[in-house]
Order: C-alpha cells, then structure tokens, then sequence
C-alpha cells in the first residue's frame, strides 16, 4: 500500500504566501501557541513534509525538537523573508555530524 503524505508550510503570510502557487497548502501564524497547535495538528493530519520559517520555529523550539526525533513528519526549518537566522543550518550541521562523527560542511 502506498502512502500519499501532504506537504505544508507555516509561518508568517508575507514569507509563505508564494508556497500556495506550488500547491503547498499554507498556515499563516503570528503567535507561539498558534504555531505549536498548527505544527501538532499537521503532524496529526498525515502531513510528510512541514516546511517552517526559521523566525516561527524559534518561537517553538520544544515542538521543533520532539519532531526532529521521529520520522515523521520531517519538520524542515526555511529562512522567511526577513533573511535567515541560521537555525536550519546548525540543524542541518549538527546532523551530518552525528551521522558522520564529524562536520564535513
């Protein structure tokens, strides 16, 4: 039996609105517990892929983490509009080099 799992992005309307005309379905928030009830409700509802502004994910870096220990959904930190924090790419750092035993990048 195959699978078809969603993709969603959250965070703020101005970063993710383009997301939409890809056919990704968007979750505009602005506070805390809206993104950590977005983020649990998705995870709930099938959703394989959950891209999430870098400025929305550290507001709920709890959240984050607990999904960055299961397989799914794969919760992917992108930068918003207002630039990048480097959040995903720390991730991103510290994964390789746990996989690896050290940083290649």
């Amino acid at each position: 039996m195959i699978y078809m799992y969603k993709v969603a992005v959250v965070g703020d309307k101005d970063s993710i609105l383009g997301f939409k005309a890809l056919g990704i379905d968007v979750f505009p928030v602005i506070e805390k517990d809206e993104a950590r009830r977005v983020v649990d409700t998705l995870a709930r509802d099938k959703y394989g892929i959950i891209f999430i502004t870098e400025q929305t994910a550290s507001l709920i870096p709890d959240t984050i983490e607990r999904y960055n220990n299961q397989m799914l959904p794969a919760v992917i930190l992108i930068p918003s509009n207002q630039g990048t924090l480097n959040i995903g790419m720390d991730m991103i750092n510290k994964n390789v080099e746990k996989a690896v035993g050290t940083n290649i990048l």
